[in-house]
């Protein structure tokens, strides 16, 4: 049921096409559905530490030459570059640590943002249950202070307005309708024939078939991002990242040559490795 142009059919297509009907399920269609699809959750990973975080932000390419400069300039008595450099380095890990953290409290969020329960149509009843039983196919009613328990094509609107500022960011109420629209390609605070998983319900009342649940929700997706990705970056950090890596060579290979020109004119040992050493700093 990978289908994405539910505001482009009939309220009667969308039905059909998840093979239900406007009374909803029945309890042993519900369970095998329940069987294929999962839950209707956002999947929790264990949580990361803060240490852990803090630890991972020393694997960069650019961390890894501070600290070993800074462990030369330590071995060569160099205390004050020493410092300086671990200071930098941890103040940059804190930094980064700090947005993870920030990252994984955006996706416990989104999950406290969900629905307990939900009042679906089964076996011709309707009923409260659970809303991580929620299958695609399940026909449910939404009213004033409901939060969404999932995705769902609306059936039915009396003056039905929602709250969609968790998902899109808009701050004022989308007045919904049941009608199909004409364009496909449709932005989704422009989709007002569909309800959304963890939107609130500010006006009036209506039903509608669900059709998506757990990750394949829009903010189902939006916390397999935030949880997933978070190594992913900016086109500018990723040429920071390359300038960054090319600097380093171009130190290190200047800071060599030195070092040698220095011993070919019969300079100290120990002077021109200090003086490498100050200059890679």
């Amino acid at each position: 049921m990978q289908f994405t142009n539910w505001h482009g059919i009939e309220a009667g297509e969308a039905v059909q096409h998840l093979q239900s009907s406007w009374r909803g399920l029945n309890t042993a269609d519900a369970q095998r559905r329940l069987v294929t699809y999962g839950p209707n959750v956002i999947p929790e990973q264990p949580p990361r530490s803060f240490l852990r975080m803090l630890l991972s932000q020393f694997a960069d390419f650019m961390i890894i030459v501070l600290l070993l400069a800074a462990l030369v300039s330590g071995f060569v008595g160099e205390a004050a570059d020493t410092i300086a450099i671990l200071v930098i380095v941890l103040f940059n890990g804190i930094v980064g640590a700090i947005q993870e953290f920030r990252a994984d409290r955006a996706v416990a969020a989104l999950r406290s943002m969900t629905a307990p329960t939900a009042m679906v149509l089964r076996d011709d009843k309707l009923v409260s249950i659970n809303a991580s039983q929620l299958v695609p196919g399940d026909v449910i009613t939404l009213q004033t202070g409901d939060i969404v328990a999932a995705d769902v094509r609306l059936l039915d609107v009396e003056e039905l307005q929602a709250d969609e500022s968790a998902l899109t960011g808009e701050s004022q109420a989308v007045d919904k309708h049941k009608s199909k629209l004409k364009s496909p390609e449709v932005p989704i605070g422009d989709r007002k024939n569909l309800a959304f998983k963890s939107t609130l319900i500010t006006r009036g009342r209506g039903s509608g078939i669900v059709m998506a649940t757990g990750v394949n929700t829009e903010i189902g997706k939006v916390a397999e991002l935030l949880r997933s990705e978070p190594g992913v970056h900016t086109p500018l950090q990723v040429r920071l990242a390359r300038f960054g890596r090319n600097l380093s060579f171009a130190i290190l290979g200047i800071c060599l040559l030195v070092f040698i020109a220095g011993l070919w004119q019969g300079q100290p040992l120990l002077l021109m490795l200090l003086t490498g050493v100050s200059l890679a700093v």
